[in-house]
């Protein structure tokens, strides 16, 4: 009986170790992406940041750096036929599934911020937003308190969500928040007028405008209730992964390339329906370019 239970021991303790070091291996992103001969990136569908087109493509001003970390990969790795596959994910799963391993990587329009840091870590930032609203331009809402009784789409998952329950708490507006799975569905509740507004970051809100049917008809107002930074988010405690992404981010921005990748995305016509955001980068964003770094603003 006692020569069992040590044998038992010793299987149990060699399965332990396996798992172990699986998980390892799994947490070490490069490792991952050897073994699979695969590298997959998540998108949150948010023009222009990261979207796909008529064509299934998945293009965008974000997704400009997911193609520059995969060709870094590649020479890390030394893999240059390295499969890289993007699936579609949502603001509300795209925390879980990224810790679980279902991807790599997201570059798209999701905010580095301190609670977010609990769960996973982010590449140097990429873009600096303001969160504002966006309503018709005949509907007399030109700043917050303008929703007062009124109704708001918000989308799940996003700090605008948890910003503007707290405002509404403070201020005793009794807004009636509406809560959507996708940036287009919230947009597409406002534009069917089955609500007042769509409270997100401005950029975000830029792009769906440009897809409205009459994007004229649709103004950003307000001033910014928060900035916030946006980085590609990888899974928590991989240095040498997010040296890479920080690495291929840097250079970028550093270099000039990531501000005509920004003109190419927010000051000239885009797909799917040739429409020119003319959205001006921030000042803040051209400071960032000087000097790259992942803080976020809260």
């Amino acid at each position: 009986m006692k020569k069992m239970t040590i044998a038992l021991v010793a299987v149990v303790s060699i399965m332990l170790a396996t798992t172990a070091g699986l998980w390892a291996q799994d947490n070490d992103t490069l490792e991952k992406i050897k073994r699979s001969g695969k590298f997959t990136v998540g998108v949150v569908p948010a023009l222009p940041f990261s979207y796909f087109d008529d064509y299934g493509t998945v293009i965008g001003y974000s997704t400009y750096y997911s193609h520059l970390i995969a060709e870094s990969i590649k020479k890390e790795l030394n893999m240059p036929g390295l499969t890289v596959e993007y699936i579609e994910v949502n603001a509300g799963n795209r925390i879980p599934k990224l810790v679980t391993g279902d991807y790599d990587i997201e570059c798209g329009s999701t905010t580095n911020n301190i609670a977010r840091q609990s769960e996973v870590a982010f590449s140097n930032t990429i873009f600096v937003v303001g969160t504002r609203l966006l309503t018709h331009k005949e509907s007399g809402i030109n700043d917050i308190p303008d929703l007062q009784g009124r109704k708001v789409a918000v989308t799940k998952g996003t700090t605008t969500e948890s910003l503007i329950n707290l405002i509404n708490s403070a201020e005793k507006l009794n807004i009636e928040i509406i809560s959507t799975n996708e940036f287009r569905e919230a947009f597409l509740k406002l534009e069917s007028g089955q609500v007042d507004a769509f409270f997100l970051d401005d950029a975000i809100l830029a792009g769906e405008r440009a897809g409205a049917v009459n994007p004229s008809d649709w103004v950003i107002v307000g001033p910014s209730q928060s900035y916030e930074t946006y980085g590609c988010m990888i899974r928590k405690d991989d240095p040498r992964f997010k040296k890479l992404v920080d690495d291929a981010v840097a250079l970028a921005q550093t270099s000039g390339e990531a501000e005509k990748a920004f003109n190419r995305w927010f000051k000239s016509p885009v797909p799917p329906t040739g429409t020119n955001l003319n959205f001006d980068m921030p000042d803040v964003m051209r400071n960032l370019f000087r000097a790259p770094n992942d803080e976020p603003y809260q």
